[in-house]
C-alpha cells in the first residue's frame, strides 16, 4: 500500500508512535510518505521506501498565527495525488484529521480516505478545553477509520465526545530485536560505577509528567542505595527538575540529557524505570523499558494499568505518592531474586503481547477494511 502519515515531529509519544509504525511498514514492503513541517525525531529516511514531505508555512502581515491547517492540508492533497496515496494515517485529532478532511475534499472525485489514531493529549487535555470540543467531535466523526492506543482511551473518548463512531483499539507496540537487554558491562560503566542502581526517566517534561516527582523518588532511593538517575528528554519543567535535584542533593546523580536518538541503548543498560505520570493514555516509555527487561515503578493512571500487571511486571501507586513509589523502588532494587523475575516478566509481556511484530499486521488489516468501505 500507499500510505501518508502525518505526526507531530516533537519529542512525545503520538510522534514515536508514528514514527516507528511508519518505518515498520516500510520494512514490510509499504510506500509511507511523511508530511508535517519537520523530519520526526526517530525517523531513519535510508529507506527507499520512507519519504519526508515538508509542509512549509509562509507567514503574512495579515496573519497573526501563521496557517498551519491550511498548509498542511494542501501539501496532503500534493502529496496524495502525486505519489497516488491508498490512505492517509494522522496522528493526533487537532489538526492533524480536520486537514485530512480538506485534503480528501480537495481530491474531489479520487475520495482519500483517512484514519485518525487517538493518543491521549488531543483528548484529555486539548479535545476537553469547551471551546476544541466540537472540531475535536467532528473531526473524529468524519473519519474514516479511528483507532484509540488503549481500552481507557476508547472509553473516555466515547465519554467525553459522545461519538458513536466504532473505535478500534490497536495498543501501542515496541520493536523487541531493538529493543533488548545489553549484556556488556561496559555499555553501562560509561553511566554508573559498579554497585550504583541505574534509574531511568523518559518523556517530554511536561507537567503531566510530574518530573518533579520523579527527581523526589531518586532522592529519597539515594538515602539508601547509590544510584545515578538518566532524565532523557526536554520540556518545560526540565529547569525546574535540575533546580529541585540540587536542593534535594542529589545534583550529581542526576544526569539530564536531553532529547536523545540512541534511547534503546540509554535503556538496554538501566535497571528501573520511573513513571510517575498525572495520566497517561498507554505508557509508551514504560513498554520500551520492559522490552530491555526494565521493570517500572509507575502510577495506576489511564491505560497504565492495561499494560503493566502490578506485582507481575512492574509496580503501581496513586498518583503523588512519593514516598510509596519510592519504598517500591527499593523493594525492587535491594531483592535480587524478585527483580530477577519482574525483569523476565517485563520482558515476556513486551514479547507476547506489545511486539511490532504482533500490532503492526492490526493496522494493515484496519488500512484495508477502511479502503474496502471508501
Amino acid at each position: 500500500m500507499r500510505i501518508g502519515i502525518t505526526c507531530y515531529p516533537t519529542y512525545g509519544g503520538s510522534g514515536i508512535v508514528a514514527t516507528e509504525l511508519g518505518m515498520e511498514l516500510a520494512d514490510r514492503g509499504h510506500d509511507v510518505h511523511f508530511i508535517s513541517y519537520a523530519n520526526p525525531i526517530r525517523l531513519n529516511t535510508e529507506s527507499p521506501r520512507i519519504h519526508y514531505h515538508e509542509v512549509e508555512v509562509s507567514t503574512y502581515p495579515l496573519f497573526q498565527y501563521p496557517p498551519y491547517c491550511l498548509a498542511l492540508a494542501s501539501r496532503m492533497a500534493e502529496v496524495a495525488a502525486a505519489a497516488r496515496l491508498d490512505l492517509l494515517h494522522v496522528h493526533y485529532a487537532i489538526p492533524h484529521a480536520i486537514s485530512a478532511l480538506l485534503a480528501s475534499e480537495m481530491l474531489g472525485r479520487r475520495r482519500l480516505p483517512f484514519i485518525t489514531t487517538l493518543h491521549g493529549t488531543d483528548i484529555t487535555l486539548v479535545g476537553a478545553d469547551r471551546s476544541y470540543l466540537p472540531i475535536t467531535r467532528f473531526s473524529i466523526e468524519q473519519s474514516d477509520g479511528v483507532t484509540a492506543i488503549s481500552q481507557y482511551l476508547q472509553e473516555r473518548t466515547a465519554s467525553v465526545f459522545g461519538v458513536t463512531n466504532p473505535i478500534r483499539v490497536i495498543p501501542n507496540f515496541v520493536n523487541c530485536e531493538r529493543y533488548c537487554r545489553d549484556p556488556n558491562p561496559a555499555a553501562r560503566a560509561a553511566w554508573a560505577a559498579p554497585g550504583e542502581k541505574l534509574l531511568v526517566h523518559l518523556s517530554n517534561f511536561r507537567p503531566v509528567k510530574r518530573v518533579l516527582d520523579v527527581v523526589r523518588i531518586a532522592a529519597q532511593v539515594r538515602r539508601q542505595l547509590p544510584l545515578k538517575l538518566l532524565m532523557i528528554g526536554d520540556g518545560p519543567d526540565r529547569g525546574p527538575a535540575e533546580a529541585l535535584a540540587r536542593e534535594l542533593g542529589i545534583g550529581e546523580e542526576a544526569l539530564f540529557l536531553g532529547k536523545q536518538s540512541n534511547v534503546p541503548e540509554l535503556l538496554a543498560v538501566s535497571d528501573l524505570m520511573l513513571l510517575p505520570s498525572e495520566l497517561e493514555a498507554f505508557g509508551l516509555a514504560a513498554l520500551e523499558a520492559m522490552a530491555c527487561g526494565v521493570p517500572a515503578v509507575a502510577t495506576q493512571a489511564g491505560g497504565i494499568p492495561e499494560l503493566i500487571t502490578d506485582g507481575v511486571d512492574g509496580l503501581l501507586a496513586p498518583v503523588g505518592d512519593i514516598a510509596g513509589m519510592a519504598a517500591l523502588a527499593l523493594s525492587l532494587l535491594t531483592d535480587a531474586a524478585r527483580y530477577g523475575q519482574f525483569s523476565a516478566a517485563a520482558r515476556r509481556t513486551a514479547e507476547t503481547r506489545f511486539p511490532a511484530a504482533k500490532i503492526i499486521p492490526q493496522y494493515e488489516e484496519y488500512y484495508r477494511e477502511v479502503c474496502r468501505g471508501c
